[in-house]
């Protein structure tokens, strides 16, 4: 099955524009519509389906995209919900958003540092919002060239402009240096220069379900469906609600679920009674609105499923952790703190043979998807293994909650760190022998507990006779039983 995408610029749809997407896909025969995880819309397209290419220009939908183009990810379904920098508002993605006038064919995302649900580095071109009102740094990740910020900030009213510049030349550079150079001499825009590099805090991440007060004296409501198929049915009701109580935008999220914002409080209860008339649960566990999933892959959402299923049954918080699950092993396009990859299974003539799929386990350092980095924990994984791995993982990153660790965490790294003592000890240059404080030296009629800068100046190894100045202080390792 073929899935065909149709664009939500900023991942923002209006109703009434939602609801010509809705009747084509029932035109075409589908009772159910999929999210993608750069907040577009996709359409699963079978061999009897009508093709949407000829046909969506009946229904005046400018959402559709070819193969090359690429949607534009805000953070805009962040604002008024979750922390946001002081000066970015609504209208302020609304004006970019505006201004971009091309499709275009690198990923662009245009995102706040303070929130959690839009993620920072997955496009090729990101901007992300300064302290400096209206200025936004620009780190690049194009194709052939090294990862790396821009030297300079760049002024909202800018941002589609310089996109459209880097579309046109990026080939014909080798670095983003010299990408700088080429728009520097071509072309004049309001850049600020960089006083102080980007700081990037870990924050986790929130839950994003069920109606929720929002600052105003208003809601909001996130929906989310485990399976990623969006009831067309529903979703026709929903539009008539926002319609009929003047609510202007829906916004897509990158997870496969969606936000309404601005619901009045004279509208709460009936959208509560719409909720409970199709059936829809709005409280489900913490557990599972942390995954990201490839769309319509039934092997990553039975394994989802299994992981869920064992950490509910375990007891076990991921509260502040994303997991992904991806058949395509390429760090670059991840963003959750912790990746399971599927490995491909070998090809095997013999179909008596059955071959168990393995997993590689990835970590973000210090569980934070925006340093950008990946460490493999685990690799070849078997299926019956991977939960407590996943649990003992789990474990590590609320241990190292709040702290930044520089040395790399292996599987059962938890386990040993309980276990194991660590003692300065005095070891003779000459002879290899070791001085324990706790345990003194009985032959040289030192008592227990004497500390080795109290021993006196006479004292000499009991082994070969060294005098002091040939003992180093060192450490000594053991696990306790």
């Amino acid at each position: 099955m073929e899935l065909q995408r149709f664009h939500v610029k900023g991942g923002i749809i209006s109703p009434g524009e939602l609801q010509k997407v809705i009747a084509m896909a029932e035109f075409i025969g589908l009772d159910a519509l999929h999210f993608g995880s750069r907040q577009d819309i996709l359409f699963p397209s079978k061999n009897d389906n009508k093709d949407i290419t000829e046909e969506h220009k009946n229904f005046d939908v400018k959402l559709f995209a070819t193969p090359e183009q690429q949607n534009i990810m805000s953070s805009y379904v962040s604002i008024d919900i979750f922390p946001s920098t002081v000066w970015l508002r609504g209208t302020t993605y609304l004006y970019i958003l505006e201004e971009f006038r091309y499709s275009p064919e690198l990923k662009i995302n245009i995102v706040d540092p303070k929130q959690q649900m839009v993620p920072l580095f997955s496009g090729d071109i990101n901007f992300i919002a300064s302290e400096h009102e209206d200025y936004w740094f620009l780190y690049l990740k194009l194709p052939n060239i090294e990862q790396e910020y821009y030297p300079v900030l760049i002024y909202t009213w800018d941002i589609a402009h310089m996109c459209e510049l880097i579309e046109d030349v990026y080939n014909n550079v080798t670095s983003v240096q010299g990408l700088f150079e080429l728009l520097n001499k071509t072309t004049s825009l309001n850049n600020k220069n960089i006083k102080k590099k980007l700081t990037i805090n870990f924050s986790p991440f929130p839950y994003y379900e069920g109606m929720n007060k929002m600052r105003t004296n208003q809601y909001w409501l996130g929906l989310y469906w485990r399976n990623n198929r969006y009831s067309i049915d529903f979703l026709k009701a929903l539009c008539t609600f926002c319609v009929d109580n003047r609510i202007g935008k829906i916004c897509l999220t990158p997870w496969k679920s969606f936000i309404v914002k601005g619901i009045q409080t004279n509208s709460k209860i009936l959208l509560e009674k719409l909720l409970g008339q199709y059936g829809i649960n709005v409280r489900h566990s913490a557990l599972e609105l942390n995954w990201h999933l490839p769309v319509d892959n039934q092997q990553a959402l039975d394994l989802k499923k299994n992981l869920v299923l064992n950490f509910d049954q375990n007891d076990v918080s991921t509260y502040g952790l994303t997991f992904g699950i991806t058949s395509e092993a390429n760090t670059s396009k991840y963003f959750t703190s912790i990746v399971i990859e599927i490995n491909p299974l070998p090809n095997i003539e013999q179909s008596s043979f059955v071959v168990r799929p393995t997993y590689n386990v990835l970590y973000a350092i210090n569980f934070n998807p925006n340093s950008r980095s990946y460490v493999v924990y685990a690799q070849d994984v078997d299926m019956m293994d991977l939960p407590n791995l996943l649990m003992e993982l789990t474990k590590t990153y609320f241990q190292n909650l709040g702290t930044e660790r520089k040395d790399l965490i292996k599987p059962g790294s938890l386990r040993l760190e309980e276990e194991k003592v660590v003692l300065e000890v005095y070891q003779c240059n000459n002879c290899q022998s070791i001085y324990d404080p706790s345990i003194g030296d009985e032959e040289g009629e030192v008592e227990a507990g004497t500390f080795f800068e109290d021993l006196p100046p006479t004292y000499t190894c009991s082994v070969c006779d060294s005098a002091l100045t040939e003992f180093s202080a060192t450490e000594m390792e053991f696990m306790e039983k």
